[in-house]
């Protein structure tokens, strides 16, 4: 039924939680997951100095490379602890630049995802009360079915 998984991650605790369900999923009916991780480099537009610019980026590349290296680690771990073969079920990396909802809904139309499973909020703090304004804006605006993983 779910033959590709989108599973966006901001590299929170929060998101991390969403792997388990997303690896039930794909064990199901041997699913691809697409382990999505979106850098927001838009701060970066007002700083003064090109090359600075150029090396924030970098280093906000290589912390979304860790990220997504650290979700599949976790399902690894997750694998062996709860059973699950995953020889069938492909793992995709991708890190790309923008506006995470716009981001995440661009891929899911992009890839042909069945079902994006994401965190209800990540790393910022007012998350933590409201649903986090990514999901929610994945929510209102995904064309396929969006499984939003409580914090708790």
């Amino acid at each position: 039924m779910y033959k590709k998984i989108l599973l966006p991650t901001d590299g929170s605790k929060n998101s991390e939680k969403s792997i388990v369900h997303a690896l039930h999923i794909a064990d199901k009916d041997d699913s691809e997951i697409i382990i999505l991780n979106v850098v927001d480099s838009v701060y970066l537009t007002g700083l003064p100095e090109e090359d600075l610019i150029t090396k924030s980026e970098l280093l906000l590349e290589e912390e979304s490379k860790k990220v997504t290296k650290r979700f599949e680690d976790i399902i690894k771990q997750i694998e062996e602890e709860e059973g699950i073969d995953a020889t069938n079920i492909k793992i995709t990396p991708k890190t790309l630049e923008g506006n995470a909802a716009d981001i995440i809904l661009k891929v899911s139309d992009k890839e042909n995802v069945d079902i994006i499973v994401i965190a209800s909020s990540g790393k910022h703090m007012l998350d933590r009360f409201l649903l986090g304004s990514v999901t929610e804006k994945t929510v209102r605006h995904s064309t396929v079915p969006v499984l939003v993983i409580p914090n708790k």
